[in-house]
């Protein structure tokens, strides 16, 4: 029948009317729960098939342009601190470190480098895999939590890449799940903004904000940064399957909606009050003597000068937040696109802790030569985990075109997110 507007609005299939406060995309749209877009639903079925062809629909999908991952870099410090440094200044050793992490190296940032460098030097290899001149860039995203600048890195990022168009740039701050949502932020902006080519940059910093007498902590973070290229292709050619992401701030339920332009993003936010308080750097104020009171100002202006304490986690309570969510956020996503861990290459999670991995993969019924890891060499590089394991498997040949992905991104926030991904 014909819209108000006077174009043609084909009747949908029946679809379930519970809403699920989550969003997916099959194979080249976005699914929503309650039918809210109006596109036409196109499906095929293929039966037998262990793996899919990049032509074959796995459920029905909405019909809309697609984004591919074309070229990844990456680039860490030039200083290594191994488990027997960190032994030297704190009451620990390898043994200790290696069994309960799997880490035994690190990278840290020295007085001679910076955030910004690491994340243009990964993303200059991104385009280079990729063969996108820089002036080609629509989108430069920074997902991390520990900008050389507190209005954020982006921007300087655009100018060391020399893009001459201007593109947008700007700062996604998701913590460890920060390159996850990265990457659904610029399948956003390619399927309903018309941008063509988007990197995602994944970079953090975290030494700076680690208390190095804290042998909890100190031994399990470095510092690095990794970078996809996601270009917009064909419907048929599309490599995000589908995603799943959560956040709890508050430990309270409800549902935000973000519209951007033809793009409706819906997130889920699941009550659960224990862990908001297991995994932060907060705020703190320095003490002064600013205090004003003698010449009729205000008690309390100009405010004190403030920073952030160092990190602090209750690494028993986190390991359980992330065995328990991250499987079903996995488990949530695959279902999505219509597949099962058996249909899988690879399952690439944040590299924060050997255990967590194991367990995610134990739970998920994925085997361990199926598993993309290099932990013991970095530790918990926060966002920039997953595009640096991501980078190393496939310039060694690990992960070639045409291989499926299951990423997952989990930390403080707390935030956990996943998605199925194709590469090339």
């Amino acid at each position: 029948m014909a819209s108000a507007s006077g174009l043609y609005t084909p009747t949908l299939p029946n679809m379930k009317r519970r809403f699920t406060p989550s969003i997916g995309i099959y194979r080249s749209g976005f699914w929503f729960s309650e039918g809210v877009s109006k596109r036409v639903l196109c499906s095929s079925t293929v039966q037998g098939a262990d793996k899919l062809a990049p032509s074959e629909s796995r459920v029905p999908r909405l019909v809309s342009r697609g984004c591919k991952l074309v070229g990844c870099g990456s680039a860490v410090p030039c200083l290594q601190i191994s488990n027997d440094d960190l032994a030297k200044i704190v009451d620990t050793n390898d043994e200790w470190i290696s069994i309960r992490t799997g880490i035994r190296n690190r990278r840290v940032l020295s007085g001679r480098e910076s955030l910004t460098v690491l994340a243009a030097e990964a993303a200059k290899k991104a385009l280079e895999m990729a063969e996108v001149d820089p002036d080609d860039v629509d989108l430069v995203l920074m997902c991390t939590s520990t900008p050389d600048d507190l209005f954020g890195s982006a921007p300087q990022i655009q100018k060391a890449l020399g893009c001459k168009n201007n593109p947008l740039a700007y700062d996604i701050t998701a913590a460890c799940s920060g390159f996850v949502l990265g990457l659904v932020s610029a399948a956003c902006h390619i399927r309903g903004g018309g941008f063509k080519n988007v990197l995602v940059i994944g970079a953090d910093a975290l030494s700076r904000h680690v208390d190095w007498t804290d042998r909890g902590s100190c031994i399990l973070f470095g510092d690095a940064a990794g970078a996809v290229l996601v270009q917009a292709c064909d419907s048929e050619e599309d490599g995000l399957f589908a995603f799943d992401l959560h956040s709890d701030g508050e430990g309270q339920r409800f549902v935000s909606a973000i519209i951007y332009r033809s793009c409706i993003v819906v997130l889920s936010i699941l009550s659960n009050k224990a862990f908001c308080r297991h995994l932060k750097a907060t705020i703190r104020e320095n003490e002064t003597d600013h205090v004003l009171g003698t010449n009729g100002s205000a008690v309390g202006f100009p405010p004190k000068n403030s920073s952030f304490s160092c990190i602090q986690m209750n690494g028993k309570e986190v390991f359980r937040f992330a065995v328990r969510v991250v499987p079903q956020s996995i488990e949530c996503a695959l279902e999505k696109s219509g597949l099962t861990g058996s249909n899988i290459d690879w399952l690439l999670l944040h590299q924060a802790n050997q255990r967590i991995i194991d367990a995610v993969a134990t739970r998920l019924e994925v085997p361990s030569e199926r598993i993309l890891s290099n932990l013991a060499n970095y530790g918990n590089t926060s966002a920039a985990s997953v595009p640096l394991a991501l980078d190393e498997a496939v310039r060694s040949g690990k992960v070639r075109t045409g291989h499926t992905i299951a990423a997952a991104g989990f930390g403080a926030g707390l935030t956990w997110g996943s998605a199925i991904i194709r590469w090339g």
